[in-house]
Parts: structure tokens; C-alpha cells; sequence
């Protein structure tokens, strides 16, 4: 048994970097705290009001939504608590945010529909594979997610640069640049 997790909040071991075992004496309440974001969703994706859905999205990630990001709905979301988003950010329809390792959404950043940013994995090992892996993902001012892109866990994606549409992204974007692919790669650097 994870004698560490009763010392330390599962949440807080996952935003340390922690893996989380399927033995952990606290795993049970990653589910618990995911089924009360999902009722919260219902809510969020029932209304077409924008201040509301910002309301509603800032009691999911516990931090207020400035007025100047748009969110469209439906948007999906296991726990929510992990998730920064800054001001002047638009997400687009249908796009799916796995938070449970931090995601981070700075300012000015265009989030096209369909876009997944999953901050969690699982070991590559059979044996272990019911356990959570974390690893935070960052996208950096002025960023642009194409349709449909996903972002997997541990990744930055630098300021200024775009994700094509259809990539999938497992490594570090730079600063001013465009990846596409699969997995994504540099495509060419934006001139500044």
C-alpha cells in the first residue's frame, strides 16, 4: 500500500509529479471529485449565456474568468481545479481539458474546437498501468491550438507559435514557431 498518501493530498502529489497508484489509499476520490465536476458540466453546457458560462467555469476551476475570454460550449473537464486560463483567451466548441496534472492557459491564446489538452497518462508497463502518471502542460501567450490538435502531458507550448490542425504534441513547442503532425514537428519558425 501508498503509505505516502496519507501524509500528502492525492491532488497535490499529482500536481507535484507524483505518480498516483491504483493502490493509493486516496485514488477513489479522483473519481468522486470527477463525477462532481460532471455535474457542474451539465450546467455549463446547458447555457448559451457567456457571462454564465464563465460563471459557472470559474466555480469548476475555482478561479474567476476574466471578462474578456470566451469559452463555447460543450467543453469537457475530469476535475477542473488544475486549470489557469488568463484573459483574452477564446475557446472554441467541443474541446477536452484532463487537468489532474495542471494545465496552464496564459493569455491571449486561441483554442480552435476539438482541441484536447491532456496533462495525464498511464505507465507504459502493464503491470502498473491502472496507475496515473501527471506531467503539467503550459501553453504560453499569443498561442494558437488548431482543430482538432491534441497536447499530451508534460508538454509547453512557447509563445507566439501554432499547433496545426490534427497534430499531436509530445514534446516542447519553441517560441515563434509552427508544429504539425504525427507526432507533431517543427514545421517552420514565425518571423518575429
Amino acid at each position: 500500500m501508498d503509505t505516502k498518501a496519507t501524509k500528502e493530498d492525492v491532488f497535490a502529489q499529482l500536481l507535484n509529479g507524483e505518480t498516483i497508484s491504483s493502490s493509493n489509499a486516496q485514488a477513489h476520490r479522483l473519481l468522486e471529485e470527477s463525477f462532481i465536476t460532471k455535474k457542474i458540466l451539465l450546467r455549463l453546457n446547458n447555457t448559451a449565456d457567456p457571462s454564465e458560462i464563465r460563471s459557472i467555469l470559474s466555480e469548476i476551476i475555482t478561479s474567476t474568468i476574466d471578462p474578456s475570454t470566451t469559452i463555447f460550449t460543450p467543453i469537457h473537464i475530469n476535475y477542473g481545479k488544475n486549470i489557469k486560463i488568463g484573459k483574452n483567451v477564446f475557446i472554441n466548441f467541443n474541446c477536452t481539458f484532463l487537468d489532474l496534472g495542471g494545465i496552464t492557459i496564459e493569455d491571449n491564446v486561441l483554442i480552435a474546437p476539438r482541441v484536447n489538452i491532456i496533462s495525464e497518462g498511464h505507465p507504459i508497463s502493464s503491470q502498473n498501468r491502472q496507475s496515473l502518471v501527471p506531467g503539467a502542460v503550459h501553453i504560453k501567450k499569443n498561442a494558437w491550438i488548431g482543430t482538432a490538435a491534441t497536447i499530451l502531458s508534460g508538454v509547453t507550448v512557447g509563445e507566439n507559435s501554432i499547433v496545426a490542425a490534427g497534430a499531436v504534441v509530445a514534446k516542447d513547442v519553441p517560441d515563434n514557431t509552427i508544429v504539425g503532425g504525427i507526432p507533431a514537428k517543427i514545421i517552420k519558425a514565425i518571423p518575429e
